[in-house]
């Protein structure tokens, strides 16, 4: 169950986070996404063992849009651990969890009291600007916190911003952490323009500074007021040294940057503190700008590096966050959306009202658990809870407001009153195909079992697969996609690659020459290329662009690796999977499952035949050291073997299938177990499968001995830090691990490389205090071309 939950909420916050961080259309409050990750920190620690490798608390989440140049951070932009005071009826609010935030820094500071500087947490998007010799050189948004996007053109275009640093002292190098945000002002007159346009308004001040930044074109962010504050100095070489955190922030004033005037303070204690926090509650609705709480900090610098990190956020600082804003509104009807992993969510549709800034009409009600412990009803009164720019969310009802409808009894005085509506239920078949929904054994989430075959699924599975990461088919977007599902010319993936002009331009008004022949379009034709060039992917890019359940970039890889050869993966059972390193039952048995259901692999044979070949080579000479029989037999469904157990029980059986399959000898309840006709097939299954093996693993050595040297990185690990000339991350990456290297995060005694670029930081301050061998492009480079590297 421990498990279970835990890969559950792993999921679930990565989801949210995608949501959140790249496609600017989170679908879940603040709030909701900080108590699920509240209750996956507590499980992780009480069970460190289960800590999954994707598990949100290694690293903070968030992939970054495509459209512009990767920048690596040299400091990781990391974000802050949260603090809420809720409110009672009477306004009073609840410290306890700040008190204990100030109790855990005076004690491991040793101070009964500590001195913090208090500023406001601005709601907007956080960006990182690079000053050389006192001029803007580089700036880029947070993105993932470890690389994130360079948006040094739009930057440039935010007036608030010094192009050059003013004032004494100029450091020879300094980067400045920082906020960029739309005014309150400013983002009402640009919704009237929106408006008078005849183009959508922007739903509030966040959304507007994000998509205003993010336009590809420098010339739409200029004509969009944006705003910047400075908040804080990740590095720094030469210029004024500040002791205090206070004096980081005058610094940077004198260096010509915006600051929040009076809405920073410093506060001696924890009562100061939390005066300060009350104070900007109070004031919030009339600020310029929006804020969504506080952000305090030790002042003393030294302080803070003596109190140093956690895994995604400093010890010596906390986000106290206002209460969420709330509102009360009716349900008027309860649909269901399907997404593209089948997840059905039922969705509450609202009374318009105004909330949070924004006049919401859905709230989602997340699924039927949350649906039945709220008793969430057709014509209920709800309070409706958003925090931030995200879809609201249904917080409870009030009972007392329920309409009812009187049932007359037999006589005047025994009738009785009933809901008007009935407890809502999700439907057992999906509205959008028909197909059953399902709910597996310990998820809270129910799912259409239609896949490829629903088209809510179709669309959003084909977007996965055309995406950048996966086929990487050049031009052929959401929008495109969506049309093409709409009018009912694609149903799987096979179908893209048998799209013509003609087809193409039935969703997008063409036109026709003379001769009723559709004419040509350069956009449709792009994307034929764009199809056309994606025919022959990478193995693992293929594997991840089906869209198996679990199967992220990561795993698709070490299947591709492992397994050499789609046809050998498509045969694995399932117990076999989950010998992989790194992949456990859950993710073994969605890849078993999606390769045995007869409509998944007729699709996938139908992609084939269209003349999809995937670049393939020789299973790893490994494959069949992870095939151990007391592996796999510890992993066999419904019965329970220790390793031990099962390498006792294959050597009764005389290290043979055969004799585990006939041996009369055995333990009884292994007998009783292969008496079932499935176990029975599986273990034929298992059987087959590892007679591929040895001339698998024969040809493999053959090969290497006979045509090919080692692979040049086999068995390496490599970090890469800073911006290269020519690669970008993502390519490097490839490359090395293409030539049988292990690309890493971070730098410990096990690295062999470190790949230096431009601006590179502690990574390789760290590697050459461990002596880690150092590369750059070129030295990389040489090194894959099978050249000894000499240093």
């Amino acid at each position: 169950m421990t498990a279970q939950r835990i890969r559950t909420l792993t999921d679930t916050l990565n989801r949210y986070a995608h949501e959140y961080y790249t496609l600017d259309a989170p679908s879940v409050p603040d709030a909701e996404y900080d108590r699920l990750y509240r209750e996956l920190e507590a499980l992780e620690a009480a069970h460190p063992e289960l800590r999954l490798p994707e598990s949100p608390t290694r690293r903070v989440g968030g992939a970054m849009l495509a459209g512009f140049d990767t920048v690596v951070h040299a400091v990781p932009m990391l974000s802050l651990n949260n603090a809420f005071s809720p409110q009672d009826d009477s306004g009073a609010f609840d410290h306890a969890e700040m008190r204990a935030f100030d109790e855990r820094v005076g004690k491991d500071l040793g101070l009964a009291q500590v001195v913090y500087c208090s500023e406001p947490k601005f709601d907007g998007l956080a960006v990182s600007l690079l000053y050389q010799h006192g001029v803007l050189v580089q700036a880029a948004t947070r993105g993932d916190g470890a690389s994130g996007e360079d948006v040094t053109d739009n930057l440039k275009t935010v007036r608030n911003v010094p192009l050059q640093l003013q004032g004494g002292h100029l450091p020879e190098l300094i980067e400045v952490r920082g906020e960029v945000l739309m005014l309150k002002a400013d983002f009402a007159a640009l919704n009237r323009r929106q408006e008078a346009a005849g183009q959508k308004p922007f739903a509030n001040p966040r959304n507007a500074a994000a998509g205003s930044l993010r336009q590809l074109d420098s010339k739409i962010t200029a004509q969009r007021k944006l705003h910047f504050f400075a908040y804080g100095i990740a590095r720094q070489q030469g210029g004024k040294v500040a002791e205090t955190h206070i004096d980081e922030l005058a610094y940077l004033g004198g260096l010509g940057f915006s600051l929040p005037e009076g809405r920073f303070a410093v506060c001696k204690g924890i009562e100061a503190v939390l005066a300060f926090y009350e104070r900007l509650a109070a004031e919030r609705a009339s600020l310029p700008y929006e804020i969504d709480g506080v952000v305090v900090k030790v002042n003393s610098l030294a302080q803070q590096q003596q109190l140093g990190f956690v895994s995604r956020a400093p010890r010596w600082a906390v986000a106290h966050k206002f209460p969420a804003e709330e509102a009360l509104t009716v349900v008027e009807a309860i649909d269901v959306q399907v997404g593209r992993t089948g997840a059905v969510t039922p969705v509450a549709r609202l009374q318009p009202v105004f909330v949070g800034g924004v006049t919401v009409t859905n709230a989602t009600l997340h699924n039927q658990d949350e649906v039945s412990r709220k008793d969430v009803r057709v014509g209920d009164t709800v309070v409706v809870r958003r925090a931030g720019d995200v879809i609201p969310e249904v917080v409870r009802i009030l009972p007392e407001r329920r309409p009812m409808l009187e049932i007359p009894g037999a006589d005047l005085f025994s009738g009785s009153l009933s809901p008007q509506s009935p407890p809502f239920r999700l439907p057992e078949n999906c509205p959008v195909c028909g197909s059953a929904v399902v709910r597996e054994e310990n998820e809270a989430v129910a799912r259409c079992s239609g896949g490829m075959l629903c088209a809510a699924q179709r669309a959003q599975g084909l977007i996965h697969f055309a995406a950048r990461k996966a086929m990487d088919i050049d031009g052929l977007g959401q929008k495109q996609i969506e049309a093409l599902v709409a009018q009912d010319l694609v149903h799987g993936f096979a179908d893209l690659y048998r799209l013509d002009i003609a087809t193409l331009q039935q969703i997008k008004d063409g036109g026709q020459d003379d001769s009723g022949k559709p004419k040509p379009q350069k956009w449709a034709q792009n994307i034929l290329d764009g199809i056309a060039a994606s025919r022959t992917p990478p193995l693992a890019r293929l594997l991840f662009a089906l869209g198996i359940r679990h199967v992220g970039e990561s795993t698709a890889k070490q299947l591709a690796a492992a397994f050499g050869s789609l046809a050998l993966l498509r045969q694995a059972p399932q117990p076999l999977l989950a010998c992989l390193p790194d992949i456990g039952g859950v993710v073994a048995a969605s890849i078993a499952d999606y390769f045995r259901q007869p409509a998944q692999s007729a699709l996938l044979d139908d992609l084939l035949a269209a003349g999809v070949q995937p670049q393939e080579g020789p299973p790893s000479p490994r494959l069949a050291q992870y095939f151990a029989p007391e592996q796999w037999l510890a992993r066999l469904p419904g019965i329970k073997l220790s390793e031990k157990r099962a390498a006792e029980l294959w050597v009764l059986a005389g290290c043979s299938m055969d004799g585990l399959l006939q041996d009369e000898a055995l333990p009884a309840a292994w007998q009783q177990w292969r008496t079932q006709t499935e176990h029975a097939a599986l273990l034929r299954d298992i059987a087959r499968f590892l007679a591929l093996l040895p001339e698998a693993a024969d040809h493999t050595a053959a090969a290497g001995a006979s045509d090919s040297p080692p692979a040049p990185l086999a068995g390496k690990t490599v970090v890469l830090t800073g911006t290269l000339p020519s690669l970008k991350r993502d390519e490097a990456a490839a490359l090395i691990e293409a030539a049988g290297g292990k690309v890493s995060g971070s730098v410990s005694k096990k690295t062999d490389y470190v790949v230096a670029g431009e601006a590179a930081g502690s990574k390789l301050d760290k590697a050459q205090a461990l002596g880690v061998g150092i590369l750059d492009e070129a030295g990389l480079l040489a090194l894959l071309n099978g050249e000894r590297h000499s240093g």
